[in-house]
């Protein structure tokens, strides 16, 4: 297991066993994939997300996304870390990652040097990388600001 890279101020066995507990809402009838998601923000809110899927497939939004777009919606801008747990039909084998568009929209309200992902299967088995890990060159606000 990876070890955080700050000094933790969230409780990880809370957030793995909050991201699992969003499978159950999870609604997958194409591919079957099931994604939950559990995203702390700075104000020590959880806000929870799962994958929906659309017959159109573009339509389909992430868990991750989701988790992110309820904070949005209720004007939460600021965050520390998300739990993101999935596999097929719900059984947790392997680590989930974010997609590449999951990992655009962290870009947009993370710090990409202290936001943290942790990847689960269960409460034993994690682990746990900064935002830059995952997407070391990514292309947030401050690319577009004045210097």
């Amino acid at each position: 297991m990876k070890k955080s890279k700050k000094n933790k101020k969230y409780n990880v066995n809370q957030l793995i066993e909050t991201a699992i507990e969003q499978l159950q809402y999870s609604y997958t009838p194409y591919s079957g994939f099931k994604v939950g998601a559990a995203l702390l923000a700075k104000n020590g809110t959880v806000y929870t997300g799962c994958n929906i899927e659309n017959a159109a497939y573009t339509p389909t939004n992430c868990a991750e996304r989701t988790a992110f777009f309820k904070a949005v919606s209720e004007g939460v801008k600021e965050f520390d870390v998300i739990c993101i747990v999935g596999g097929k039909d719900g059984i947790l084998t392997e680590y989930a990652p974010p997609c590449g568009v999951c990992r655009q929209v962290m870009m947009e309200f993370c710090d990409p040097e202290e936001f943290e992902i942790i990847l689960a299967t269960d409460v034993e088995h994690y682990d746990i990388y900064t935002l830059k890990e995952l997407l070391p060159l990514g292309f947030g606000p401050g690319n577009l600001k004045e210097k």
